[in-house]
């Protein structure tokens, strides 16, 4: 395991659980500390490492922090490191579990992996939350790309 990954599974075990409200449903998280935005330009810019490097002290300072995580996992999905990247959503889907970003990537995820079940859940769950938006629309158009559509 890398040290990276080391790093980001040592922080991902101080997650503190805490109650989250059924109705938030965006993907926004308030005063995010500054390294969030550095981190999702080095994800537009498809350098995923120096992301996921960027997003640790994220993470450690705000352990609730749905976004943060996600982008977690979107970096360690690209980087084919499935395993972190399940254990990243599984953190942003705990800190928010309507987060609708972290459950079309995992559900992506899932499909990336051929578990096309857990991905048709995913799905139900985001037109459950918001309907035929954008990523209810992604999620399922990754399915009928796979052939699961």
């Amino acid at each position: 395991m890398s040290r990276t990954a080391l790093l980001c599974a040592g922080l991902a075990a101080l997650m503190l659980a805490g109650p989250v409200s059924a109705a938030d449903t965006s993907t926004t998280t308030t005063a995010a500390p500054s390294g969030y935005a550095e981190a999702k330009a080095a994800v537009d810019a498809r350098q995923y490492a120096q992301a996921l490097r960027l997003l640790v002290p994220v993470v450690k300072a705000e352990p609730k922090n749905a976004d943060a995580w996600n982008l977690m996992g979107y970096s360690s999905r690209h980087l084919k490191n499935y395993t972190e990247a399940a254990r990243y959503y599984a953190l942003a889907l705990r800190a928010n579990p309507r987060h609708v970003g972290a459950l079309e990537y995992q559900g992506e995820l899932f499909v990336e992996t051929g578990d096309y079940a857990k991905a048709r859940q995913n799905l139900l769950m985001l037109q459950s939350i918001c309907g035929g938006c954008e990523e209810a629309v992604d999620l399922q158009n990754a399915l009928y790309e796979a052939g699961q559509g």
